[in-house]
């Protein structure tokens, strides 16, 4: 195997399926779809080119990783060496850094919309979740969400924060897609306060993917098919535990989420991998009544650090 290696994001509904992602590929960066584009891809590259496979999601198409890992491995065994499968470009818990670190940068009197391109209910509910945290641990009084193509639509969106009483409203993105915007609704002016991270940002945390991904690779044999096929488990009803319940989640030595934007780790990998933190309020009984219990849950939520990374770092493209 050479020293090169060929980055190949796929691209969903997070990313109008790879259109608004275009302008990132580089001459050893293709963009393409989860399927027939990505086994094209990986099948017609110069023999012993090393490949990773980035699933561009930020946490709410976990069926796009689980679809690369097949594809990957239904590819011929020759086709499949120097082949890895990176850690998803971002999960839920980035994405709440990433939107509270952009809501940081939007005046504290204006609302928010918190927009994404909509998919099955449980991906729009974690929509609302990423927007209850940012409003719950962030500074602004009025938080909303909308949804591309679904319901409430954007304008259905505005609409509501004008009836809430907003005096403007600046539009979050929680996607890499962007949409139409008006300049002001029923007299209040919109602004677009996207997008989620720069290009220096969104390149800096794709180098960390590929890195990673070539480190277990060549180091350790790990090409991440096995753990990206797991990414669906456990999302919707399957990943609902009853109050008090321990649950252990194995990431088979993958990337944990709370790791920051871009960082890397270099402990090993061994098969049993990093098990899920448990919040606050998980694995113990909580006591007093299941209301209660429930609101404990809630309040002991909260997302990583990483928006004070990304802000630090000064990779927002607004001040």
């Amino acid at each position: 195997m050479s020293d090169h290696t060929r980055v190949i994001v796929v691209c969903g509904r997070e990313s109008g399926q790879g259109a608004d992602l275009r302008e990132l590929a580089g001459p050893d960066t293709s963009v393409v779809t989860p399927g027939r584009e990505l086994h094209r891809a990986l099948a017609t590259r110069p023999s012993g080119q090393y490949a990773v496979v980035v699933p561009m999601t930020l946490g709410r198409e976990p069926g796009l990783v689980a679809e690369t890992a097949r594809t990957v491995r239904a590819l011929p065994p020759k086709s499949r060496e120097g082949v890895a499968v990176a850690e998803p470009f971002g999960t839920t818990d980035h994405l709440v850094g990433w939107l509270r670190a952009a809501a940081n940068a939007v005046a504290q009197d204006a609302a928010l919309l918190v927009i994404a391109p909509s998919g099955d209910p449980y991906e729009d509910a974690e929509l609302d979740r990423a927007a209850y945290l940012v409003r719950r641990n962030g500074r602004h009084r009025l938080v909303e969400t909308a949804l591309i193509g679904g319901d409430p639509d954007v304008a259905e969106g505005l609409r509501r924060c004008v009836l809430l009483g907003a005096r403007r409203i600046a539009v979050l993105p929680a996607s890499f897609a962007a949409a139409p915007l008006p300049s002001a609704v029923d007299g209040v002016p919109v602004s677009d306060a996207g997008p989620l991270l720069c290009p220096a940002a969104l390149a800096a945390v794709l180098a960390a993917r590929v890195r990673t991904a070539r480190h277990r690779l060549r180091d350790h044999g790990d090409d991440g098919v096995g753990r990206a096929l797991g990414a669906a488990d456990g999302f919707g009803l399957g990943h609902t535990h009853g109050l008090g319940d321990e649950h252990h989640h194995d990431h088979g030595g993958g990337h944990h989420p709370h790791h920051g934007p871009g960082a890397e780790h270099h402990h090993s990998h061994g098969p049993g991998g990093h098990q899920g933190h448990r919040g606050p309020g998980e694995g113990r009984d909580l006591g007093g009544s299941p209301q209660e219990r429930t609101q404990i849950h809630i309040r002991t939520t909260t997302p990583p650090p990483t928006a004070a990374t990304v802000t630090a770092a000064g990779t927002r493209s607004h001040p």
